[in-house]
């Protein structure tokens, strides 16, 4: 049943995006805050517990609004309340750490279990995202995300080891370098699908005409 049958009011655009980064966003800034040098573990175990309430709230606002829970939600919910957990009873900021590696091996691995059944998993997900993409684009397009889910497990593994970064360089890239390398390497992609019949807005304004 629609939003206009029930009477109900659509949610607003920006309420998905702020339940998916916004308890990350909330475990940098109170990390930052509640940072010291005299103890270097208070950020980190303070902003883990943060991290953990918030994401719980995200999963009962998004239930509550939107009406649904995204499979990576729930994944990130298990893994961070999990980790987070471990983090807070030995008082380790490392098992927080290894959350993103998991994260991105799992989601790999599904991408390529997938294709070993000649099945692209990312059309379910982003089909309406990128219309007229054949079927061998979306193989490629699962196949090259899966790879930099790889590297980016690999790269977390980097990037987390104390004797070469501290925690709050680790979380500063996890917040904002991540995010910027998951947006380039998205852009990357968009020429290869473009050549497997990826209709940008313009081409299907063209068409209608």
């Amino acid at each position: 049943m629609s939003d206009l049958e029930t009477g109900k009011s659509p949610p607003p655009k920006w309420l998905s995006p702020v339940l998916d980064y916004g308890p990350l966003l909330l475990f940098f800034l109170t990390n930052w805050w509640f940072g010291s040098k005299a103890d270097p573990t208070r950020g980190p175990i303070i902003s883990t517990g943060v991290f953990m309430v918030a994401i719980i709230a995200a999963l009962i606002i998004s239930k509550w609004k939107l009406g649904k829970i995204s499979p990576m939600m729930w994944v990130s919910a298990v893994l961070v309340t999990g980790f987070g957990a471990l983090t807070l009873w030995f008082r380790d900021p490392k098992f927080i750490q290894i959350k993103p590696t998991l994260i991105y091996l799992l989601f790999a691995a599904i991408l390529f279990g997938g294709l070993l059944r000649g099945k692209a998993l990312l059309q379910y997900l982003l089909q309406y995202a990128f219309d007229g993409v054949d079927h061998a684009g979306w193989m490629k397009l699962s196949r090259n995300w899966a790879l930099f889910f790889v590297a980016m497990a690999g790269l977390n593994e980097i990037i987390r080891q104390d004797r070469w970064f501290s925690f709050d360089t680790w979380l500063l890239l996890k917040v904002w370098g991540v995010t910027a390398l998951f947006f380039l390497f998205n852009m990357t992609q968009i020429p290869m699908l473009m050549r497997h019949g990826l209709k940008l807005g313009e081409d299907e304004g063209e068409e209608k005409q």
